[in-house]
């Protein structure tokens, strides 16, 4: 099934991925729109290099919300915008061809059906539409035998929020979304870069600190430039800010995870509760990739942690191998147009 025309897209509140089975390759890009009005300034990533530089009359935003379509204009828009860069010779080609969706588990049928029309409106036409949910797709990606499985835990850290699921005998059967991610790490090292430099910082400057000092074990000390307001004069100032405060941050939101987890697996029935202590919980998200995680919140919950190769591209992954196998496709549900 190479050379089916099929694409897996996982559509993430920060990027959006984007696999083509008839390139069999991968593409990723922001999920950012910058708009004036009604006017289209730029898309993806660079719209994303607009993001806290805008000026008033421009508004950079996301079109998903916690995992759902908060804009089904902008974010078919988006979508067509990524298609074409795909393949900007023939655009046609997105006409007619089985789209793949990665979606939480928690939507409605009203949620669900955005995913069909945000394929099938004004620029994008003709298109068969399936869903498969984020757990399962993790799973698949994570290597779990879905037809033979006593009961695996899953735990996938994304921007806004991390979804906890259990999958027993190729079904979930609980689930839960903490409002977790990677942008409230980015908004607590903020708060401490506030509270202890009395430096008001950017959340993008606060994600670059996290990606070049952020780790769990701060065995290594470390300090980097940043540029922010000062709280008290209200001018720019510049500040060294040290890895121990970027660390305090990005606990902060991972001890709080943690809690959640235990609680979590509190309410798991014992015989599943005991094969997922024996196998370890499948750790992925774009989240995971500070150093450590997955030790550190092994220290927390007392269970081992399986961390994903694949990080943020595992639900893709997952989609990948749902098109190449026809006997995944039972696990890929079809949404058509509600008929009135």
């Amino acid at each position: 099934m190479i050379f089916e025309n099929a694409y897996g897209i996982d559509l993430g509140n920060s990027s959006v991925k984007i696999y083509s089975a008839l390139r069999n390759k991968s593409y990723s890009e922001k999920n950012v729109i910058a708009a004036r009005g009604r006017e289209i300034i730029a898309v993806g990533d660079d719209a994303y290099d607009m993001l806290e530089k805008e000026p008033l009359d421009i508004s950079v935003k996301s079109p998903m919300a916690f995992g759902i379509i908060g804009d089904l204009e902008l974010q078919e828009i988006v979508l067509y915008t990524f298609f074409k860069r795909i393949n900007p010779i023939n655009p046609i080609r997105f006409m007619g061809t089985n789209m793949f969706f990665t979606v939480p588990l928690d939507m409605t049928a009203v949620e669900k059906r955005a995913y069909y029309y945000v394929v099938n409106g004004r620029w994008l036409h003709q298109n068969r539409v399936y869903m498969v949910e984020s757990p399962i797709a993790d799973a698949l990606s994570c290597g779990i035998d879905l037809n033979n499985n006593s009961g695996s835990m899953l735990v996938n850290m994304g921007s806004q929020s991390t979804e906890l699921s259990i999958i027993s005998g190729g079904k979930i059967i609980m689930s839960r979304k903490v409002p977790i991610g990677g942008k409230e790490m980015n908004e607590a090292i903020c708060q401490e870069v506030r509270k202890r430099y009395h430096l008001q910082i950017g959340t993008r400057t606060a994600k670059r600190l996290k990606i070049v000092m952020g780790r769990m074990f701060d065995d290594k000390k470390e300090a980097r430039r940043a540029v922010g307001i000062d709280s008290v004069s209200g001018l720019p100032r510049e500040e060294i800010i040290s890895s121990q405060v970027v660390n305090a941050g990005i606990a902060n939101c991972v001890n709080d995870l943690a809690g959640e987890m235990k609680t979590f697996l509190e309410r798991t029935p014992p015989q599943i509760a005991w094969h997922i202590a024996k196998e370890g919980i499948y750790l992925t998200g774009g989240s995971t990739r500070i150093p450590d995680m997955d030790r550190y919140l092994s220290s927390c919950t007392g269970v081992t942690f399986n961390l994903s190769d694949y990080f943020e591209a595992s639900s893709l992954n997952g989609l990948e191998r749902v098109i190449r196998d026809h006997t995944l496709r039972k696990y890929a549900v079809p949404i058509k147009e509600r008929k009135l």
